[in-house]
């Protein structure tokens, strides 16, 4: 898009009021807590998601539909004022349906580019942005010739589709590279091959922008993972000041640079050299913000709601240390019996948990079933309460 085009948008870029419904593509725990966000705030919303009961439809009313179900997206229209979408796995041709009969600020543009990363990674490169030096692979033979180019180990990974560490491989020896390619090849997928960044941090930045060219992004996240799936957020992330300076530079510069309305959220690597190398984006709420919820002047639930709806964005401002830690299908029984009873013994940590649960029906190892906020005046004091209470240690 052309700075004339970006300038004419602006000026013509609409106001919705509360009082306004937002349609939200996709069910989940995301669209859940937007709901929960919006409604504070004097919206209504409505879900489209084929899930019985989704999260989202528990708080507001649900079109129970595929993703790709033409119909069913033009009633989410006729229903809606404005529509947005909580995840990026959300069928591109129904957006683009929907952006032609109804207001979808978000458009399809940006949800078409996020979907693949090789467009992703070439439109970060585009806004001047580092990613980690990559390769594109069509074959066995490309996959060789690339895995020379940029060294082992290295890591293969599908194009499309893939999250929570599936749909990848980490490849360490030439003896690798046909068993991950013949696993991770199947159905025709496209490749594409990352080279192994070895960092001393993984961090990420949720950045907004309103239609009208407003930009914000909330402090630095500092994330700790574990089997490929968020185990904790730290805030404040534990890199240098001059590192989360530049990492919030880089994150509304990529937000300008895409054109983002709503939220933006960059994953990073910080290498030892305190260099940064964006991993990928996603342009939605992310589960590295949910510390937002306690922690910030603004959640990033309600700035998602003021961008996509052109209000003036909200305070970014931390206000106080906070960890988030994911509860999943293991740890969900214990979190739930400690909240009934808490343990006085924990009290020394002077932490204040704060529990979110997503309302999913069904509890499975390794699903996302909720999180807790976990407020306090030194991140150490909340990782010790974590750890005190032997619940993650489950797995």
């Amino acid at each position: 898009m052309s700075k004339e085009q970006q300038i004419s948008q602006q000026v013509n870029a609409k106001t919705l009021l509360p009082g306004s419904t937002i349609g939200v593509l996709g069910g989940g725990q995301l669209g859940r807590m937007m709901a929960l966000a919006g409604t504070a705030m004097g919206y209504r919303f409505i879900t489209l998601d084929p899930t019985p009961s989704a999260p989202c439809g528990q708080v507001a009313p649900q079109i129970e539909a595929s993703y790709s179900d033409e119909a069913a997206a033009r009633k989410l229209a006729l229903a809606s004022d404005i529509i947005t979408y909580e995840f990026e796995n959300v069928d591109a041709g129904v957006a683009a349906l929907l952006e032609s009969e109804s207001h979808v600020p978000q458009g399809s543009t940006l949800l078409y580019t996020t979907q693949h990363r090789l467009r992703e990674k070439r439109a970060i490169e585009a806004a001047g942005v580092p990613v980690a030096p990559y390769r594109e692979i069509t074959d066995l033979q490309s996959l060789s010739q690339a895995a020379e180019e940029l060294g082992l180990p290295c890591v293969l990974k599908i194009a499309t589709g893939g999250y929570d560490g599936k749909g990848q491989a980490v490849i360490r020896s030439e003896g690798g590279l046909e068993a991950a390619y013949r696993e991770l090849a199947a159905a025709g997928r496209e490749l594409v091959l990352e080279k192994f960044i070895s960092f001393q941090a993984e961090i990420s930045v949720i950045a907004s922008r309103s239609p009208k060219g407003e930009v914000k992004s909330f402090p630095v996240s500092e994330n700790i993972h574990v089997d490929g799936i968020l185990h904790l957020s730290i805030v404040p992330a534990r890199i240098a000041e001059s590192i989360q300076r530049e990492a919030r530079k880089l994150a509304e510069r990529l937000a300008e640079s895409l054109n983002v309305a709503g939220l933006l959220a960059v994953e990073m690597f910080v290498t030892k050299d305190g260099e940064l190398y964006v991993n990928e984006v996603a342009p939605r709420p992310h589960n590295s913000g949910h510390y937002t919820m306690e922690a910030c002047a603004t959640s990033q639930f309600e700035q998602h709601v003021r961008a996509i709806c052109n209000l003036p964005l909200g305070d970014t401002t931390l206000l106080s240390p906070i960890v988030m830690v994911n509860v999943l299908g293991q740890h969900l029984e214990e979190v739930v019996k400690r909240t009934g009873v808490p343990d006085n013994a924990l009290d020394e940590f002077g932490v204040v948990p704060k529990l979110h649960l997503y309302g999913k029906n069904e509890s499975k190892i390794g699903r996302k079933m909720g999180h807790i906020n976990l407020l306090c005046k030194d991140v150490q004091h909340a990782l010790d309460w974590i750890e005190q209470t032997h619940i993650w240690r489950q797995g």
